[in-house]
């Protein structure tokens, strides 16, 4: 019997194409630097960009062992999804009051608490359920964002988990802080926050708590400072096969591979007059007779317009430069005498295999850092998965 062929899928305004080979090939070097720790794949924000559910379960078959979100949502989804199985860990940081704590102890997360409020609130949500909760403290070892801060609001914060833990409401299963400047080696503020995190953990464990695991190391630190990695580590954006940043040196230079490449189809290709102006303001006008490429992508997907007159775009093997300002839904590459037609694929960013640009080129043109130009890509663009 024959099988009913199935109509083409149609052209992609544009794409994001997520390689899911190279997402594991990072994981599995991310591993290989931090052989003796437990592996935490941090996909908060839809995994940078490139899909939370779909990047973390690549991420666990390539070996690693917790999940990580910012928010408790991004966290319910994940282990709501059932795309990963029940042994797998998934911890959440950023609480505000009221957030979903009987949610996230139903669905066995682990929680991080950085003040007694929240240690009152998960508390009280575990005594109603009647079940544990997970619980981590994260201390405050000088980036000056959540965490608890050194001292005597460490000792109470310590005191009250172990009193809830004594009373089986709560389970202390990790001690966690995060660095301010791990991706700038040499940064006399590594050493000091080491040297107080170790600290800290000591006078906890010191007056009882026995955490499963202790962690600091993000995408940097798990790549340049083996004595920061303890029992696990957290890369971000290094799994995307994104540098964490310059000072460190390129994703090749790191042995990673980008995971996602941002095309779109030319939407028109029209020659033009010199003296002819180019998108809002007339910031480029052409310098003499020219090809305009229409590229439909703008800051609505994400494309930022602080790289407008400098971002860089593959087009018939050519790098090409936005001619004027990035609008909301559109920009323009002035393509000189070519004349590629409607359709041609103009490739924004990706691995540089084929000479194309990278996401840190793109950064360097708006003055930002490769994180931000994956992360923003917007809903508008449908993440295409490759090598599942």
């Amino acid at each position: 019997m024959s099988e009913t062929a199935m109509p083409p899928a149609a052209p992609l305004r544009a794409r994001a194409e997520i390689d899911l080979a190279a997402l594991r090939a990072n994981v599995r070097t991310l591993r290989a630097k931090a052989p003796g720790a437990e592996f935490m794949a941090v996909v908060k924000a839809d995994g940078y960009g490139h899909g939370a559910l779909t990047c973390a379960r690549a991420a666990v078959e390539a070996g690693a062992t917790w999940v990580g979100t910012a928010t408790p949502e991004e966290a319910l989804a994940l282990r709501a999804s059932g795309v990963l199985s029940a042994d797998v860990r998934i911890m959440c940081w950023l609480w505000t009051p009221g957030g979903p704590w009987r949610e996230a102890i139903e669905a066995d997360l682990d929680v991080s608490v950085s003040g007694l409020w929240a240690l009152e609130e998960v508390i009280l949500a575990a005594h109603a359920l009647g079940r544990t909760a997970r619980v981590q403290l994260k201390a405050d070892t000088g980036l000056g964002r959540n965490g608890c801060q050194p001292g005597e609001d460490w000792a109470r914060l310590v005191a009250s988990a172990l009193e809830a833990e004594e009373a089986e409401l709560i389970r202390i299963t990790g001690l966690w802080s995060h660095f301010a400047c791990a991706d700038e080696p040499g940064h006399p503020s590594i050493a000091a926050q080491l040297a107080l995190f170790r600290e800290m953990v000591a006078y906890a464990e010191q007056r009882g708590v026995r955490p499963e695991v202790r962690h600091i190391a993000n995408s940097p630190a798990t790549l340049t400072l083996p004595e920061t990695h303890f029992d696990l580590v957290r890369p971000g954006i290094a799994m995307y096969g994104v540098s964490p940043g310059p000072a460190l040196g390129s994703s090749a230079d790191l042995g990673l591979r980008p995971v996602m490449t941002l095309a779109a189809s030319l939407a028109l290709v029209k020659q033009v007059p010199g003296g002819h102006g180019v998108s809002y303001g007339h910031h480029y006008v052409t310098p003499g007779e020219t090809t305009l490429g229409l590229v439909p992508l703008g800051y609505a997907d994400g494309i930022p317009r602080h790289a407008s007159g400098n971002g860089p775009v593959l087009v018939g093997g050519k790098w090409r430069t936005v001619a004027g300002r990035i609008a909301m839904d559109q920009f323009v590459v002035d393509l000189g005498g070519d004349e590629p037609g409607p359709g041609t694929e103009a490739v924004l960013f990706g691995p540089g295999d084929r000479g194309e640009p990278t996401a840190e080129d793109w950064a360097q043109a708006a003055g930002t850092i490769g994180y931000e130009i994956v992360t923003r890509i917007g809903a508008r663009v449908p993440r295409v998965y490759v090598n599942e």
